[in-house]
């Protein structure tokens, strides 16, 4: 994938940030998401706004006009709006729907309302948050930008635990206490540090078993 202009990734990580959260599930994390969409929306007209010329597309806009668009999230829709009419695109989720859906955003961040932001809240958000951001940074498939960066920041995969090494580990080490606690060696070693666990175990596991029958006999 082409990767994003210097510019956009103020943006971007807005989004990311709100993924993110979505991602989490929880009644909490749904409230940060849906915050944070909405602001990505003005965030991406604001930087698209305060842009030079040259980084976007050389579309020049009086300053007058500039400064009337940036006074808030309604104007700054008003230039989303002026900028489908100039390039004769249309919108693909309503300006009513994206006005709604902030209303939602301000009650959670503003008012008194603290409950869970329902589903299709959080749909239209996202989605006019990804479509904007798409529009003004020239980003052909926004969506997959966003799972690209996702699974980028996601945490490594650790592999599972494996009965060979735990019982080579076990068989050397025993059992460790901690407090009043009792572990197996490899359990507490897998839980704080997988790499090691998996270095000493093969090692351990690759050694020859003492306790074999030796091989052979009298002649």
């Amino acid at each position: 994938m082409t990767p994003l202009p210097p510019w956009a990734l103020g943006p971007f990580e807005l989004l990311v940030h709100a993924e993110g959260h979505l991602q989490s599930g929880d009644d909490f994390d749904r409230r940060i998401a849906l915050i944070s969409f909405d602001n990505a929306i003005e965030v991406a007209i604001a930087t698209y706004l305060t842009l030079n010329p040259i980084q976007r597309g050389n579309r020049p806009y009086p300053t007058a006009d500039v400064e009337k668009w940036l006074n808030n999230y309604h104007t700054k829709l008003d230039f989303v709006e002026a900028e489908l009419l100039s390039r004769k695109l249309a919108w693909q989720v309503e300006k009513s729907h994206i006005l709604w859906a902030h209303d939602h955003r301000n009650e959670q961040y503003h008012g008194g309302h603290k409950g869970t932001p329902e589903k299709r809240v959080l749909d239209i958000t996202r989605k006019a948050a990804l479509w904007v951001f798409g529009l003004l940074f020239d980003v052909a498939d926004p969506e997959a930008a966003l799972e690209e960066a996702i699974l980028a920041n996601a945490p490594p995969t650790v592999p599972p635990a494996e009965d060979a090494f735990d019982v080579a580990i076990d068989g050397r080490y025993g059992i460790v206490e901690v407090g009043d606690q009792k572990y197996y060696t490899s359990e507490l070693l897998f839980a704080v540090d997988p790499a090691a666990y998996r270095d000493l175990g093969g090692r351990l596991s690759a050694e020859p078993d003492p306790n074999a029958p030796k091989s052979g006999g009298q002649g």
